[in-house]
């Protein structure tokens, strides 16, 4: 999907389908109540914690904003009012869409003794909430902190081009202010994961190491030991219960590692992502292709699997063979991902594209690159 510039870059689709498939495969595999791999599984080998945190995906997908922008803008100044009218055509279609339909799924089954007039008025007041805080459903929680990056995205932009590295000054404020909410209340996870307060370490990250993508361009040794010891970070974290993998929910909210988690993950991520990009040729066709698909169609998978991922997880567990075997599911959770393709295409054709045709270029052509 090309940009306004027409710059499409096909490993950062990659990426994007990557993000998608961990946040899929952990719904899928954990199902609701911790079916059909218990919650309190860990792969015993450190690589693998990738696939055992959901969380990530989105994660990734955040660092990868803040990449692809700074990718985009490349030092140059933009018109903000079309930068944001680009991102409301691309995302609020879809996103109301989704909305629709889990409305009326809300509405059909809810108690007997529930009225339908009591089941709209909470479910809008919960999207209408959704514009400031993270209620919206089915993953739209992160569109709403998608937003808020938005906003603050021109002063980011504007501190980048002073210095490639003020923009860090954003990253300690936020982790000062997480580690004063850790002491004044004791928890902090849901502001790491939930909110601005967390996810702007990872826009920030991704902004800053994209100026140093040359650098980091087939570095290979030294990429490959940095990501493996976020790895291995990562394994550590499911054990200590970061999330909630074999702990309760009080117990993640109240772990500090919130407090820092967030800038470490965007580091992580923002340096793999530009290493990817960056050190390998990417091919056009082929599988290179296909998974681009993916990555083109994320969107609709990320905010339309929760209607489907459960029950079919449930369905193959139940009725076709035993997936509790974590990898084996993994598998199945690929394969039904990639039965949703067929439905995000027509989605592409149908709702998302024909409003992308009314975006406005926003990058100023006279500003000099960086």
């Amino acid at each position: 999907m090309k940009s306004t510039s027409g710059n499409h870059y096909i490993a950062l689709d990659h990426v994007r389908a990557v993000a998608a498939f961990l946040v899929f495969a952990w719904h899928f595999t954990r199902g609701i109540d911790g079916t059909p791999v218990p919650y309190d599984y860990r792969p015993s080998f450190f690589p693998f914690s990738l696939l055992n945190e959901g969380y990530i995906g989105v994660s990734v997908f955040m660092t990868l904003s803040g990449y692809l922008f700074a990718r985009l803008i490349n030092g140059r100044e933009i018109v903000f009012s079309a930068f944001l009218w680009n991102r409301i055509l691309r995302l609020i279609p879809l996103l109301v869409v989704m909305l629709i339909v889990a409305c009326s799924l809300t509405v059909s089954l809810r108690h007997s003794e529930v009225s339908l007039q009591h089941s709209l008025k909470t479910f809008g007041l919960k999207v209408l909430k959704g514009v400031i805080y993270p209620t919206l459903p089915n993953g739209g929680w992160s569109i709403t902190v998608e937003f808020h990056f938005y906003i603050l995205l021109p002063l980011l932009l504007w501190m980048q081009r002073k210095s490639k590295w003020l923009p860090l000054t954003v990253v300690a404020a936020a982790i000062l202010f997480r580690w004063w909410i850790f002491h004044r209340t004791g928890a902090v996870r849901h502001v790491g994961y939930m909110t601005m307060v967390g996810r702007i370490d990872q826009f920030v990250w991704g902004m800053v190491i994209c100026q140093y993508r040359d650098f980091i361009a087939r570095r290979h040794v030294p990429v490959i030991l940095f990501l493996l010891g976020y790895l291995w970070l990562n394994w550590g974290f499911g054990d200590s219960g970061a999330y909630y993998i074999g702990r309760s929910a009080n117990h993640a909210e109240s772990n500090p590692i919130w407090i820092i988690l967030p800038t470490i993950e965007g580091l992580a991520f923002a340096v793999g992502i530009a290493w990817y990009e960056t050190s390998f040729n990417h091919s056009t066709t082929g599988v290179s292709r296909f998974v681009s698909l993916l990555g083109e169609y994320s969107y609709f998978i990320y905010l339309f699997h929760f209607f489907i991922v459960f029950n079919a997880a449930h369905y193959i567990h139940t009725q076709i063979m035993d997936i509790s075997n974590f990898f084996l599911a993994c598998l199945w959770a690929a394969g039904v991902m990639i039965c949703m393709m067929p439905a995000a295409y027509l989605s592409s054709c149908f709702i998302e594209m024909p409003w992308m045709a009314h975006r406005k270029k926003y990058i100023k052509a006279d500003q000099p690159t960086a």
